[in-house]
């Protein structure tokens, strides 16, 4: 998809757009059952943009079984295959014909470029919901090795309902990660939506009430974690959950489940990715081109950030040049502007807590080589040019937490043996590249790197013919490919004598 407005007219779109903030239950709009709301206001310029339905324990009881009715009268659960394929695929397409309105939306939430949201974020979940569409009639059931008179079928079944928890930094393209398999398997979904970025998910929720997916099967529900969050992940008749977020909220979860049913959590969590440079890279320019993106791109609110950036001492100083270029470039600028690269981070608390990590950074030591500054000329917004530390010691809490913002800490090594042993040591394991000419090396360093993904001469890879998660604390589940559908069926055995 080609971006073709201008930043004048994106402007005037945003000054006339009608934001609905209702939720959306049993295939309508409403207001939440105790009529609270909250303002939704952009990280773009300071302005409240919506009112947003607060929704509740109430809420939740409702939309929870409305979903379990409609999934029990088999309405979706039980329709063929090939049918619920066809719908979905609609779905997707309506995501298409509605892209620079979803965009839009997309920006105005949570403050990305909007060249980001139209061309990446937006088609990206459109073929989302649509590969899992293609897959569902694709997908076969198994017969055991069985003695002559007995007869072993594995089936797979939807769970149920399932609650899908998704984060605000990529909040349509997360959730249509999770939306396709579950829907495309059969199941009745409830997504709640970050209440830092729930617009284009209130959006949606009509696209595919149009597109044919029946009443109750796909409800949203807006509002703050601790209140819908909550209740979805305590309550006794919702299967499973579908989460991307923080480590700290992904644990809670899984209390939650064991103080409840024992629904399914299945959780994509946090990530502290290291990037390791060797002085054999192919080519260290173009490593530091793409280590400046890994840490700038999406403001650095991305769980795959590489922001740690491993290089090997002998080529430090050369590298450090081509990266201090490499990330000029990136200064923040309005993300209406076609031409903006790095946009707002998605408010003012996260602003104040990434320039609390730099605070901490340059207390412990390390120390700030360039970026860090705040603000934009003329505009009331969230924005934080990038921050390079070097100096950095694994140890330090910037190497250590995820800041989730554009701060990069760069670490030397040695030898490759140490660069894994830096790479491995946080609790995290969600990602992590290697940059070598020596085959053999990559090898053996990617094999030992404990991450979900590892990318080698290149950084964040991959598609969804591949499966996206973490080891440790990173979480659990697969998002992407035919793993995918693991989270959101059941197994089932039958036998039967001959």
């Amino acid at each position: 998809m080609t971006l073709q407005k201008s930043f004048s007219e994106w402007s005037t779109l945003a000054a006339s757009a009608t934001v609905n903030g209702q939720c959306f239950i049993d295939g309508q709009y409403r207001q939440a059952v105790e009529e609270q709301v909250f303002d939704k206001i952009s990280p773009v310029d300071g302005r409240v943009i919506a009112s947003i339905a607060r929704c509740t324990t109430p809420d939740v009881d409702t939309a929870v079984a409305c979903a379990r009715r409609v999934f029990e009268a088999g309405t979706w659960s039980r329709m063929a295959p090939g049918q619920r394929k066809r719908i979905l695929i609609a779905f997707a397409e309506l995501i298409e014909k509605h892209s620079a309105e979803l965009a839009l939306l997309e920006t105005l939430d949570m403050g990305k470029p909007i060249s980001n949201a139209i061309n990446v974020d937006i088609p990206g979940a459109a073929n989302a919901i649509r590969w899992s569409a293609e897959a569902i009639d694709k997908v076969y059931g198994e017969i055991a090795p069985t003695p002559q008179d007995q007869l072993g079928l594995i089936t797979r079944e939807a769970v149920g309902v399932v609650a899908v928890v998704v984060p605000w930094n990529f909040p349509l393209l997360m959730a249509s990660w999770k939306l396709g398999p579950a829907l495309a398997t059969g199941n009745s979904v409830i997504l709640k939506p970050s209440e830092r970025s729930p617009m284009t998910a209130i959006r949606v929720a009509q696209l595919a009430s149009e597109a044919g997916i029946p009443d109750g099967v796909f409800n949203v529900l807006p509002g703050y974690g601790h209140e819908a969050g909550s209740a979805l992940s305590l309550h006794m008749d919702v299967d499973a959950i579908a989460f991307t977020g923080s480590t700290a909220i992904a644990k809670a979860l899984m209390i939650a489940s064991g103080r409840s049913n024992l629904k399914r959590v299945w959780t994509e969590a946090g990530g502290k990715s290291p990037n390791i440079v060797f002085a054999d890279a192919p080519d260290l320019k173009a490593a530091a081109v793409s280590a400046a993106s890994a840490i700038a791109y999406n403001q650095g609110q991305v769980c795959v950030a590489g922001s740690r950036l491993l290089i090997e001492r002998s080529a430090k100083a050369e590298f450090m040049e081509h990266l201090q270029a490499a990330l000029e470039p990136w200064a923040p600028s309005h993300p209406l502007d076609p031409a903006t690269q790095l946009g707002a981070l998605v408010d003012q608390q996260h602003l104040a807590q990434v320039r609390g990590f730099i605070d901490t950074g340059i207390r412990e030591g390390a120390r700030l080589v360039q970026g860090g500054e705040t603000g934009i000329a003329g505009v009331d917004g969230c924005y934080l040019k990038p921050a390079l530390f070097d100096g950095v010691d694994n140890a330090m809490t910037i190497a250590q937490a995820e800041i989730f913002g554009p701060v990069l800490s760069v670490i030397a090594f040695d030898t490759a043996e140490e660069a894994v042993a830096i790479a491995n040591d946080t609790p995290y394991g969600l990602a992590a590249a290697v940059w070598t000419r020596d085959l053999s090396k990559a090898h053996r360093v990617a094999k030992s790197i404990r991450a979900g993904s590892v990318w080698v001469n290149q950084y964040s890879a991959g598609d969804m013919t591949a499966p996206f998660g973490g080891f440790k604390q990173s979480g659990n589940g697969r998002d992407r490919s035919l793993h995918s559908f693991d989270k959101y069926t059941e197994l089932k055995s039958t036998w039967i004598k001959l």
